[in-house]
């Protein structure tokens, strides 16, 4: 994997495609890694379209430049990494897409520079105005065991002793087990033995139920995100029908806060994980986004 040096990391991605088309950066989620996009790429390549897939920061081989810098996992700092990487790449606008925590990541960069996306793709985590975390109603709390689980010191100890084991609980139990091979898991698995994927796992989450300290070299993008209500980036959003974290029903209703267009497509028997669990579908349907948004 070809490596390039931003103000905070050293990102690992990969690539492929023409590097005369247009780019797709493709960020991950959480607990995965950037094979989650193998099933996807061929169909991008063959539409014409350079990709990018880095490993986010506490993955894989990425790592931080200065053992000093706080392990800050919120989705800004994921958000503006991802910036950090266009720009070190001298890609200036580009469409995206991004899985969870990468989802997460791609609604805070549509409010911070909204110019910069030609068209967005989101799977699997619905928009939160703002960035704003809030309780959902109990049933969502109760999917939700693992975050509240991170909160309390024991159960963070719990993830420091068995990442791995912590990370596989997920895999198993967000939607239908037929996908998973262990080959598949034993290569995202990697990812999680960077040294830092504890740190910013841990802080990821804490720091959205509890005060936790942040890096100050995101306080203007964090109030930019804060400021933006809704985004008028071209919106397409995936969602698994059979998601066992984050439900169909969780993601309904949200088009008002999409001024530039909102598609949202559920895609049946498939859980948190589509790319993976159905790649040709994704791969379709992001095309067609694309397709429709080629220009901006």
């Amino acid at each position: 994997m070809p490596l390039v040096d931003t103000a905070k990391l050293r990102i690992h991605y990969a690539e492929g495609g023409p590097r005369d088309g247009q780019t797709v950066l493709l960020l991950h989620g959480w607990p995965d890694d950037a094979s989650a996009w193998s099933g996807v790429v061929p169909n991008l390549e063959a539409a014409g379209l350079r990709w990018i897939a880095p490993d986010l920061r506490g993955f894989g081989k990425t790592q931080f430049r200065d053992g000093a810098t706080i392990r800050d996992g919120s989705g800004v700092a994921i958000a503006q990494d991802a910036f950090d990487l266009m720009d070190a790449l001298g890609i200036g606008a580009f469409h995206i897409v991004g899985h969870d925590w990468g989802g997460r990541a791609t609604y805070h960069m549509a409010a911070m520079a909204p110019a910069r996306l030609l068209s967005a793709t989101v799977i699997a985590i619905g928009y939160s105005p703002r960035g704003r975390f809030t309780v959902p109603a109990y049933p969502q709390c109760a999917r939700w065991w693992y975050q509240w689980f991170m909160t309390a010191e024991a159960g963070a100890q719990a993830v420091r002793n068995d990442p791995i084991g912590f990370a596989r609980r997920q895999w198993d139990t967000w939607g239908p087990t037929a996908w998973i091979t262990e080959d598949a898991f034993a290569v995202a698995a990697q990812a999680f033995s960077n040294p830092d994927w504890i740190a910013i796992t841990l802080h990821g989450y804490q720091s959205r139920w509890e005060l936790r300290p942040m890096d100050p070299d995101y306080d203007a993008a964090r109030a930019m995100v804060d400021a933006t209500e809704t985004l008028e980036v071209p919106m397409l959003f995936l969602q698994g029908g059979a998601d066992e974290c984050d439900p169909p029903e969780e993601s309904e209703g949200l088009e008002s806060y999409f001024s530039g267009g909102y598609r949202r497509q559920v895609l049946s028997g498939v859980g948190h994980f589509p790319a993976r669990e159905a790649p040709m579908e994704v791969a379709h349907l992001v095309c067609q986004h694309i397709r429709g948004h080629a220009h901006g």
